[in-house]
């Protein structure tokens, strides 16, 4: 009888350690998580694989000068020839008014004056150029950028017959006034301009045909009646 007790005891004993072992190695049920997605990597951009245009455009006043100064020393291009419908005025852009030269070819080699009118023509006075309500021009402004040039006035250029001249950016209302998408051309000698306008070039050939267009039957805000056209703008050698 007692090794029957004993027998009993044994097996409740080895049965109860069974169920715990059991117990013990069952593994809990893992919940299935989302697999989370890999952050994106910022690509860094190596700036010296990049062009002028593309590390400084959209130009604006902040940085235009220095995009301008570092343009003008791989374009040198001093001469260009306005193709208009009234003939060619050809232009040489002074080496030492830098900014205003360096825009000027910068502009020409973007195209930005193809299509352009001469949109204001005061007599005995000045062709104002450069301007249009074209949507392909106001794009390639766009593009470009809101910016406007430094005033260059002690270079001891004057404002005579011919000579190519911008607004100088520090007049008041200067945005409404100033563009360095725009230009104008002397017809006859304008001195009281001198120090508040940047003389920037002079025609060398053409001044027939800015007599021509100086000479345009025009309405009250000085817009020729019959647009005269800038066909296009060329570098010449």
């Amino acid at each position: 009888m007692r090794l029957l007790i004993v027998l009993f005891i044994s097996l409740t004993f080895f049965n109860c350690e069974d169920k715990q072992t059991k117990q013990k190695t069952t593994l809990p049920k893992q919940t299935k998580q989302k697999e989370e997605k890999p952050e994106a990597k910022e690509i860094a951009i190596d700036s010296s694989k990049l062009s002028l245009e593309e590390r400084f455009l959209p130009l604006n006043d902040d940085n235009a000068m220095d995009f301008f100064l570092e343009y003008e020393k791989e374009n040198q291009e001093n001469k260009v020839r306005l193709v208009t419908d009234k003939g060619n005025i050809d232009i040489l852009l002074f080496d030492t008014v830098k900014f205003h030269r360096a825009n000027f070819i910068f502009l020409v080699k973007n195209k930005v004056f193809d299509g352009t009118q001469f949109h204001r023509v005061v007599k005995n006075f000045v062709i104002q150029g450069g301007n249009s309500d074209n949507r392909k021009v106001l794009k390639k402004r766009r593009k470009i950028g809101r910016y406007l040039l430094p005033p260059d006035t002690k270079r001891g250029f004057k404002h005579h017959r011919g000579i190519i001249s911008v607004p100088s950016s520090d007049i008041e209302n200067a945005y409404k006034l100033a563009s360095p998408f725009e230009f104008f051309i002397t017809q006859t000698n304008q001195y009281h301009l001198d120090g508040k306008y940047t003389a920037f070039g002079r025609v060398i050939n053409g001044m027939d045909v800015v007599d021509k267009i100086a000479n345009v039957e025009v309405d009250g805000g000085d817009w020729p009646v019959h647009n005269v056209y800038i066909q296009t703008v060329e570098i010449l050698n």
